[in-house]
């Protein structure tokens, strides 16, 4: 049996925790910054969480992560 490819796209985009969990970058923060607020634009910078209605998703996309 050949090994397993990972989705490309999906690998840059998420990594996983120590304790097994998704972690993912937040979205709206490529441009249009002017009218968000700094406090909005500041939470932006922090990771956060795959939803757990979508790891069975991202798992199988990502069968070594």
């Amino acid at each position: 049996m050949p090994k397993m490819k990972s989705n490309r796209g999906a690998a840059k985009r998420f990594k996983t925790t120590g304790t097994g969990k998704i972690r993912r970058s937040k979205a709206f923060k490529s441009h249009i910054l002017t009218k968000k607020t700094a406090k909005r634009k500041r939470n932006l910078r922090k990771s956060g969480l795959v939803d757990s209605t979508n790891v069975r998703a991202v798992r199988r996309m990502l069968p070594y992560a």
